[in-house]
């Protein structure tokens, strides 16, 4: 996708961080760091169209949701070697049709000199245990998960 053809950022991927954390743009789909990473590697997955049910998105849109769960999991699995992959779709309080990827790991992770747990393994993860970065440490997760990219 050329710059001339960045979609809007809704309220749900500006609220992510948008533009600063994109780490990966499609025709309908924006891969996102989670700024607040509850695991290594958490990342957001949000739909461009102004849509806030699953069952609103078009054919075009669940057809390349395929293509692009696939780069997102091998970039996932090549920088970090996650255990499991959970995505979560809650849209309680941002309403835009977007899922949580969270990366799952059964021992802690060090990146960049930082220790990652993943406070709710094995069960669901924990979204309000966080491992506290800054923007730097971020910007380190988001280059080395797009130089892992496809």
């Amino acid at each position: 996708m050329s710059v001339t053809e960045l979609p809007s950022f809704n309220a749900t991927m500006l609220k992510f961080g948008a533009p600063q954390t994109i780490i990966r743009q499609y025709r309908h789909w924006s891969v996102l760091l989670r700024p607040a990473q509850a695991t290594l590697g958490a990342l957001i997955l949000a739909a461009h169209e102004p849509a806030r049910a699953l069952s609103d998105l078009s054919s075009a849109s669940f057809a390349e949701l395929h293509t692009v769960t696939g780069q997102l999991e091998s970039a996932l699995a090549k920088a970090f070697q996650y255990d499991k992959i959970n995505y979560l779709m809650l849209m309680m309080v941002d309403p835009d049709v977007h899922f949580h990827v969270i990366p799952r790991y059964a021992q802690h992770k060090t990146f960049a000199n930082m220790k990652f747990i993943d406070a709710g393994w094995p069960a669901m993860p924990d979204l309000k245990q966080v491992n506290l970065t800054d923007v730097t440490q971020n910007d380190l997760i988001m280059q080395h998960i797009q130089q892992c990219w496809l």
